[in-house]
């Protein structure tokens, strides 16, 4: 399948990529607004937060320079101590910019 840009192609790409996230947003939202969340699906949800973070950041460590390997140890070690994602996210791209700050 080709989409010409020359007749709006590009823009009916947007507008199905745009629908397409909006209904797996608002179906997430229908659909667990049906399931109950008891203990075992909150451990679930706050498991993958932690999943999902580490998903990410591995690669760039493994394949990245210095900054990013300082970066997954700063992040690692915040989570491990916070357990909260955001100040991790945060102290990993402040370490990062800073090693590499220093590092230039």
């Amino acid at each position: 399948m080709t989409l010409s840009a020359a007749n709006g192609g590009v823009l009916l790409a947007i507008v199905i990529m745009a629908l397409v996230t909006y209904l797996t947003r608002a179906g997430g939202v229908f659909v667990m607004a049906r399931v109950p969340i008891g203990p075992r699906v909150e451990r679930f949800i706050n498991a993958m937060a932690g999943s999902v973070l580490v998903a990410v950041i591995t690669p760039m460590a493994v394949n990245g320079d210095g900054g990013a390997r300082m970066a997954l140890v700063a992040t690692a070690g915040v989570m491990l101590v916070l357990r909260k994602p955001l100040p991790a996210i945060a102290a990993g791209i402040l370490t990062a910019a800073l090693w590499r700050l220093v590092a230039s």
